[in-house]
């Protein structure tokens, strides 16, 4: 388990781990300069201290804009074969990590099969199984006792998962400003709402926040990555950069601080459902105050009237909050809002949100990232079609509509056949002719 210290420790005193010289090979920062920005904060490396992993990933400030998918069971439909399918879907469209949201079925299970599979990192949240739980021992979720939400969380970090969703910015202070914005669509966090629930039932604190400190030991004792939680994100866009939401945020950093002092990597989650001239105001706020810690967001949805095609929304969002500087966006799949995503909905997720993430590299620092996108061009230019398909971010897709169309090399294609606009000028500034 790494002795007593943990990766930020280790890392002050020069000890750089071998996943992480691995995590850096596909990066635009070497990986010195990734273990410094992990040592500020401004980046986190997720990786219990309990397992090794195929594709290790660091996220965070200079870095590829991460993308996660979720999966997990529900109540309604707790099938672990179903759920490996998607844990390989996920991991083959090229997700970076993956979370397990199970809520139902044997949920302790399920989450050690995924841990035990996963080439990635694995996030979870364990109050959901806390909550559950509760509702099973004591009849209702707000009888749960603090010590059955630290329970939970240990419980995840000892079976191997590499960072937790916890909302400690639930808070009584945060919850009355919640109740004074009037929101459409008051709480759409699971763990917010739980919380919150509890909050009020009990008349106390939220104990992830109240004993913040328990929370550290265990991050400490595994190398737990804390996500600390929006359990106040907005879940409508009419409802975006509130009160509660902001009260929250503030929250948030002053533990993104605690975790720092304590050697313990944390990173923050962010909205949401955010009109889309808001954005970059989100981001950059929680940047401001958070510490520049790392920023995840999902999403965000940038419209509410689009359910089927909340996946594109979520792209147009997810790229213009990772330009602004999100370095970690969490998929939505066309079934958001709808049901529990299939198998092919989970791939599609990913590979929109690879391509939202790779639009805002472009911007962040194009003169790494666009040589992917040059080696496109000259493909196109010169009418490489399988080199296109070679290079495409979704090679099965863009190999299958070649297939359809029937184009080969050096010839237009179905669009334009003949009238190839490259092909037609090429003849003429090959040539030389028509140059100053």
């Amino acid at each position: 388990m790494g002795g007593n210290k943990t990766l930020i420790e280790r890392l002050k005193e020069g000890k750089i781990p071998e996943a992480l010289e691995r995590a850096a090979k596909d990066e635009p920062l070497d990986v010195e300069s990734i273990a410094a920005e992990v040592v500020s904060g401004t980046a986190v490396f997720t990786l219990n201290s309990m397992r090794e992993l195929e594709r290790p990933c660091a996220v965070g400030k200079g870095l590829r804009t991460k993308v996660n998918a979720n999966i997990g069971t529900s109540a309604d439909k707790a099938d672990l074969s179903f759920e490996l399918a998607k844990l390989d879907a996920a991991v083959e469209a090229g997700a970076d990590t993956v979370m397990d949201l199970s809520t139902g079925g044997d949920i302790d299970a399920v989450r050690k099969r995924i841990v035990a599979e996963s080439a990635v990192p694995i996030g979870t949240v364990p109050i959901y199984q806390a909550a559950i739980e509760s509702q099973a021992k004591y009849g209702s979720i707000v009888q749960m006792k603090a010590d059955d939400m630290f329970e939970a969380i240990e419980r995840h970090a000892a079976d191997g998962v590499d960072f937790v969703t916890v909302h400690c910015g639930v808070t009584t202070r945060s919850l009355s400003c919640l109740e004074a914005t009037g929101r459409l669509a008051d709480i759409v966090s699971r763990g917010g709402a739980f919380l919150s629930g509890w909050i009020i039932y009990n008349e106390r604190e939220n104990p992830l926040y109240e004993d913040f400190d328990r929370l550290i030991e265990i991050a400490r004792r595994y190398d737990l990555t804390l996500s600390l939680g929006d359990g106040f994100r907005p879940g409508a866009v009419k409802d975006a950069t509130d009160s509660a939401q902001i009260q929250e945020l503030i929250t948030l950093g002053e533990l993104v601080s605690r975790c720092r002092e304590a050697g313990v990597q944390a990173m923050v989650e962010g909205p949401g459902h955010i009109p889309i001239d808001q954005v970059t105001e989100n981001v950059k706020l929680a940047k401001e105050i958070c510490r520049g810690a790392a920023f995840y967001v999902l999403g965000p949805i940038v419209t509410d009237v689009a359910p089927g095609y909340d996946h594109i929304v979520a792209g147009i969002g997810g790229a213009i909050a990772a330009s602004a500087g999100a370095d970690f966006l969490c998929y939505v799949t066309p079934r958001e809002h709808l049901g529990l995503p299939e198998v092919e909905d989970v791939r599609e997720g990913v590979m929109v949100t690879r391509i939202a993430a790779h639009a805002a590299d472009l911007a962040k620092n194009p003169d790494y990232f666009m040589e992917w996108d040059n080696e496109m061009s000259r493909a196109r230019k010169s009418l490489k079609w399988e080199k296109q398909v070679e290079l495409a971010l979704d090679s099965r897709r863009a190999g299958g509509v070649l297939e359809e169309c029937g184009v080969s090399d050096n010839k237009g294609c179905t669009m334009c056949g003949e009238f190839c606009a490259m092909k037609f000028i090429s003849n003429y500034l090959d040539s030389g002719q028509g140059r100053c």
